[in-house]
């Protein structure tokens, strides 16, 4: 692949830069500039962090990212500057129209400007409100993810300025209102430039201690230009992904930068901030003064009453005379007794009646009183034990023994004959035996 090396059309071709045939430094430094060439004239938005006139005729200028640590070399005409509608100093938000120049001897890039706009405050206020706009529609401002800090937190961080009245205001009150209170100061500078990544810096560094309960940005009163870097979206995004609760004390109640409505709790001032963040211990003593007498006096009314019920309960009669209804009900649990006793006697003599008389109809329909009478019972005697009584003479044949049970015992005895229709039968062999 080859490419031009020169604004000439008629200029050699170049090879390809290889291991074998590099190409040397002007060679680079030519390529770099033709394209550096090809961007033409731009604009470029930024804060103007440096500003030197020379001699020379040449104005010198550092033109910075007002969101971040990013910077360029400008060089134009002090006529350019005197031409700007508002004078040019270090901080100034500007808008430059230019073209890139690249110088191979020093290997260094500038933008030659031709023209200078300074942002005007209507402009920046209309940027500041498509930013609010952009923001709330994210949910940044959204009251549901305001986060409370705590009633009493160890440990306050502030992020100011160094020796600023911001940071004596929070020192002094917070001292005042809970002496035992501690504040870890980050600081920062607050305008100009470079405010914003000295802010996001000192927030996160103080987002990331664990001993920090509470988090306060605080900044006196100023201009709109002035307080420009607490509206600026990478502050209020850092603001927003911070762990710990932030408070926003920025300038006076009339100042509205965009931290103010990220933040979890807006303050008014910094000395509005340390009394929003730190309780008063005097007022809180005198609180648990009052409580602690509510207490006494809700505790001595509520023995009272407790004791006028005990009182009411035990001029009862049930417990001032217990005894009393047990004695009322003695004669009635005595005469019971006597009802119960008397019937449970009158059922015995009734059943026992009733047994006696069964018991005697029994016996005289029994066969011992049958047999008291001259009769006996025959069984014939069998191996197996069971004896069936006899009950006609066909059951027996000659040689059946016998067993003939009397009142008094029993006889065996062996048949020898049967006589149909007698009324006497012989036997032999008798011999008594003991009933069973």
């Amino acid at each position: 692949m080859t490419s031009p090396t020169g604004p000439s059309a008629g200029q050699a071709q170049i090879p390809r830069s290889t291991p074998e045939s590099p190409w040397p430094v002007r060679i680079v430094s030519m390529k770099v500039g033709q394209w550096i060439d090809r961007l033409g004239e731009l604009w470029v938005e930024g804060q103007i962090t440096q500003l030197t006139r020379r001699g020379g005729g040449i104005a010198f200028l550092t033109l910075r990212d007002p969101a971040a640590e990013v910077s360029i070399e400008v060089t134009c005409l002090p006529a350019v500057l005197d031409r700007s509608e508002v004078p040019l100093t270090e901080g100034t938000r500007v808008i430059m129209r230019g073209k890139f120049s690249y110088f191979p001897a020093r290997g260094s890039l500038s933008l030659r400007v031709t023209e200078v706009r300074a942002v005007g405050i209507g402009e920046l206020l209309a940027r500041i409100e498509q930013l609010r706009r952009l923001l709330q529609a994210e949910g940044l401002f959204d009251p549901r993810l305001k986060r409370t800090p705590p009633f009493l937190p160890g440990t306050v961080g502030l992020v100011t300025a160094r020796a600023s009245a911001a940071e004596r205001d929070v020192r002094k009150i917070a001292s005042e209102r809970w002496p035992a209170v501690r504040i870890r100061a980050e600081y920062a500078t607050v305008q100009g430039p470079t405010a914003v990544p000295q802010l996001i810096r000192a927030l996160q560094t103080l987002d990331a201690d664990p001993e920090v309960d509470v988090i306060v940005i605080a900044r006196g009163g100023g201009s709109v230009e002035d307080l420009l870097p607490f509206s600026n979206e990478a502050l209020c995004r850092a603001i927003h992904a911070a762990t710990t609760p932030v408070v926003s004390a920025i300038g006076h109640e009339p100042d509205n930068p965009l931290c103010d409505h990220v933040a979890d709790i807006r303050a008014a001032t910094p000395t509005d901030a340390a009394k929003r963040v730190v309780p008063d211990v005097g007022a809180e003593l005198v609180r648990v003064g009052e409580l602690r007498g509510r207490g006494r006096i809700a505790l001595r009314g509520w023995v009272q009453r407790e004791a006028h019920g005990l009182a009411g309960l035990r001029s009862r009669p049930a417990l001032s005379q217990p005894r009393r209804i047990v004695d009322s009900r003695a004669d009635e649990v005595a005469r019971l007794l006597r009802d119960a006793r008397r019937d449970v006697r009158r059922l015995i003599d009734a059943e026992t009646a009733t047994t006696t008389h069964l018991a005697a109809r029994l016996k005289t329909l029994g066969p011992a009183a049958t047999m008291a009478r001259g009769y006996a019972v025959v069984q014939r005697v069998t191996t197996d034990g069971e004896n069936p009584v006899v009950r006609s003479v066909a059951e027996v044949e000659p040689a059946t023994q016998l067993r003939v049970r009397l009142p008094d015992g029993a006889v065996r005895a062996v048949v020898m004959r049967a006589e149909r229709g007698a009324r006497v039968t012989e036997a032999v062999s008798p011999s008594k035996e003991d009933p069973k």
